[in-house]
């Protein structure tokens, strides 16, 4: 019966020996499974919490408005005038025959490049030549009479000089009345010696003249240039022209085009910057290219019915290139600033007299920055004050954009802003 009681003793202390470890072993457990759940929850919240930062990020930049920009830079700006003109010879004249008489041969067609003294036509003028032998005829008569009245003189003048010597020598020897008839002689032998001298003049004189007048049955041209039109040909009758007798008919038209004229007129506002010699940049379209000419003349005179002066610029065409009659873009420079700070016109907002900007600061955001500009050009504009060198400004449509909004800028070259965005 002892040792019972003693077995179930120690049996109920080993239950609850097991109890208690199990009761350890259970606690364990349950701080392990805290611990890890607390664990979970920290790393749960630390991703929650870094993906709220991100998205954030993400929805401030997909808020940024996206916007052209360009830096403020340093160059030359100039104000032009462009007026369109056509080119015309630099001079032009249609030839005419001094004497009437047939083309016996012509020399020259549309087109022709001629130089100055250069053969055209040559004209028949049978009249003229037949006239010229009669002068020759005459001045042969009058150089006969003359040396005949010469003759006759130096015998008269002779026979009066002896005689008068005679008298001096011996008085009594010779009558006067001889003497005075010698003097006579003499006197009148020498007139008729002078009158033989105009009329062998006269004679010359008229020869000369009409050799002059068959010159003219030559026709050559009066300066370099090309025959642009032909208005008569080989045979033909070409009277001769007179400035009284509009109607007569010219052999050809002459145009000297290696010089050309651009005639322009400069409106009154532009007059007080246009210079004598200045030089101008001319573009031809149809030719695609540009060519320096120079401002040759100036009427120093406004048109009263158009405000404007008549204004002439020279450009040279040694080559041949522009045609009379092609248009022109002449580009004459009124004003010219260099080195100064200038940004595109489309960055300039202008209310009244005020113009603003909208500038870039370095975290992205849009400052509203009044500035003071000066002389502008088709697609520049020079910015006096508020501005400086490599601010980056806003170009193109504003509408959009506020002051303090956020941006996300696009640099490009201003040059590529040339007549709008």
């Amino acid at each position: 019966m002892k040792q019972t009681c003693i077995g179930a003793t120690i049996v109920q202390r080993t239950s609850k020996i097991a109890m208690i470890a199990a009761q350890r072993r259970t606690s364990r457990s349950c701080r392990a499974i805290r611990v890890s759940l607390a664990g979970a929850l920290l790393c749960v919240g630390c991703l929650a919490g870094c993906g709220s930062e991100k998205k954030a990020e993400a929805q401030n930049s997909a808020e940024a408005t996206p916007a052209l920009v360009v830096k403020v830079t340093r160059r030359s700006l100039s104000s032009t005038l462009e007026i369109a003109s056509e080119f015309l010879p630099f001079q032009e004249i249609d030839v005419y025959a001094k004497v009437s008489g047939y083309i016996q041969k012509l020399y020259v067609d549309w087109g022709t490049h001629v130089h100055q003294g250069q053969l055209l036509a040559v004209l028949e003028i049978p009249e003229l030549e037949q006239q010229i032998q009669s002068d020759q005829a005459s001045v042969e008569r009058a150089s006969e009479e003359l040396n005949r009245a010469k003759s006759a003189y130096t015998v008269a003048h002779l026979t009066y000089q002896r005689l008068h010597d005679v008298q001096k020598t011996q008085p009594e020897l010779v009558a006067q009345q001889d003497i005075d008839v010698a003097s006579g002689k003499d006197l009148e032998t020498n007139a008729a010696v002078s009158a033989a001298k105009q009329g062998l003049l006269a004679a010359q004189s008229t020869l000369a003249k009409d050799k002059a007048l068959y010159s003219y049955a030559r026709i050559t041209a009066p300066f370099d240039g090309v025959v642009t039109e032909i208005d008569a040909y080989t045979g033909a009758l070409l009277p001769a022209g007179t400035s009284s007798n509009k109607g007569d008919q010219a052999l050809c038209h002459i145009a000297e085009d290696r010089l050309l004229r651009l005639v322009i007129p400069v409106p009154e506002s532009a007059v007080p910057a246009i210079r004598l010699g200045s030089s101008v940049q001319v573009r031809v379209p149809v030719l695609a290219k540009t060519f320096q000419g120079r401002v040759a003349r100036i009427a120093d005179r406004v048109d009263l019915s158009t405000r404007t002066m008549h204004t002439e610029i020279d450009v040279p065409n040694p080559k041949l290139e522009i045609v009379p009659g092609m248009y022109a873009e002449a580009s004459l420079v009124l004003k010219e600033d260099r080195d100064v700070l200038a940004i595109p016109l489309q960055a300039v907002d202008r209310q009244q007299d005020r113009a603003t900007v909208f500038v870039v600061d370095g975290n992205g955001r849009i400052q509203e920055r009044q500035i003071q500009t000066g002389l502008e050009t088709s697609d520049q504009v020079e910015v006096i004050s508020g501005l400086h060198e490599n601010d980056l400004v806003v170009v193109g449509n504003r509408t959009q954009l506020r002051p303090g909004a956020t941006i996300q800028p696009k640099l490009i070259p201003s040059g590529l802003l040339t007549g709008g965005t």
